[in-house]
């Protein structure tokens, strides 16, 4: 690991000024040979530039681009301002007001949920409220990745919200606080089917995913029907946690790093036994996708939707001196039985595709289970004697 953006390339520059009034030409040598491109460009612009550097943004652009020229689209960079929320998401938490935005086209965000026993909700915000500023800032000026972070603080701190409701503008003083996130939604649907949505397979997904098939067991669940669909994966124990707990003993995960080792995971000899159907979309990916797989390469399952992305690259996330970090591919993964998903990705027993209205009508939560083509479709292949 390099110790910063700075000093991460080992090439001098040779920089070549021209000026347009007298067409003169400068020729500018680096001190000495340890002196790389980056430092003397860096030192070039602080110190000859006419306007105003700022140099966290210039290394974080440098670090941008980096990554971007290994040309793996699963390498990312994130700055130093955006690493708790990095935290936040892979930790399915975060401090908030409690409250789900969704954007609209005039750049405004409706308040399509607000949390129970929250502090929006405390304060007297309703679902259907239109937010429109936050801490007096213009919501649709922020946007709304910046309207989340005017929102999101320090918990027991305090941020002004403006809604308008009915036509009126009202004003409301809502205290952050700590939120964890539901990673599970479940419900029993006809024919005694268990429904299970994972939203990603970060912190406490096997935890609540198990718990929820145990409770609809007890419930008289006689199959079960996960839908991973949007979900874009996380981490690779939480799955294999999910996979031994459904699947025979057996390999579940392989895994080769950079240096040339490899690893497997194995699942223990119980298992659940009972008719499984998974749910599949283009913007499945990562685990998600190698949660399908392992399934179906053990027969326990079927896979139903749309073709999914094809990840076969796991990162591993490095800290920065600056507080930045960068996910950077480190190695690559197959199915139980070797099979890379890598550009391929999996290919659906039961294909049924959605336009793109229905498909963003279903990323949002929108389209109740008994109205969603896809559910439906797996939900016929479950009943007695229709399993692909």
């Amino acid at each position: 690991m390099k110790k910063n953006v700075v000093t991460l390339l080992s090439y001098v520059l040779v920089a070549v000024l021209a000026s347009a009034a007298t067409f003169g030409i400068m020729t500018m040598t680096a001190p000495n040979e340890g002196y790389t491109k980056l430092e003397e460009l860096s030192d070039l612009i602080q110190e000859k530039f006419i306007g105003e550097a700022d140099v966290t943004a210039m290394e974080d652009a440098a670090a941008v681009g980096m990554i971007d020229a290994l040309g793996d689209r699963w390498s990312h960079y994130i700055s130093a301002s955006e690493y708790d929320a990095y935290l936040d998401q892979m930790n399915n938490s975060y401090v908030g007001v409690g409250i789900t935005i969704q954007l609209r086209e005039d750049g405004y965000m409706d308040i399509v949920e607000v949390v129970p026993g929250g502090p929006a909700e405390d304060a007297g915000l309703l679902a259907g409220d239109l937010l429109i500023a936050a801490d007096g800032a213009d919501c649709a000026e922020l946007g709304i990745d910046g309207t989340r972070d005017r929102v999101r603080g320090e918990e027991g701190t305090v941020v002004s919200l403006t809604v308008k409701r009915e036509g009126e503008e009202l004003t409301f003083e809502v205290t952050r606080a700590y939120f964890e996130v539901p990673v599970v939604d479940y419900q029993m649907l006809e024919d005694s089917i268990g429904y299970i949505a994972i939203e990603n397979f970060d912190s406490r997904c096997a935890d609540e995913t198990i718990a929820a098939i145990e409770d609809l067991l007890a419930q008289g669940a006689t199959a079960l029907l996960f839908d991973v669909r949007n979900n874009p994966g996380g981490y690779k124990t939480e799955l294999c946690e999910v996979l031994d707990y459904l699947l025979p003993e057996g390999p579940l995960f392989r895994s080769e790093y950079y240096d040339g080792t490899t690893q497997v995971d194995e699942s223990g000899p119980e298992c659940l036994e009972i008719p499984m159907g998974v749910l599949v979309n283009s913007e499945s990916y990562s685990a998600a996708e190698f949660f399908a797989a392992a399934l179906r390469e053990y027969e326990a399952a079927f896979v139903a939707g749309e073709k999914t992305t094809g990840k076969g690259y796991f990162q591993q996330t490095y800290r920065l001196k600056d507080g930045s970090a960068v996910g950077l591919s480190v190695g690559k993964y197959t199915t139980p039985n070797g099979v890379s998903l890598a550009d391929v990705g999996i290919t659906p027993d039961i294909e049924v595709e959605v336009d793109e209205e229905l498909f963003a009508q279903i990323y949002y939560g929108n389209v109740e289970p008994m109205d969603d083509p896809q559910i439906l479709a797996a939900l016929d292949a479950l009943k007695v004697g229709n399993l692909p």
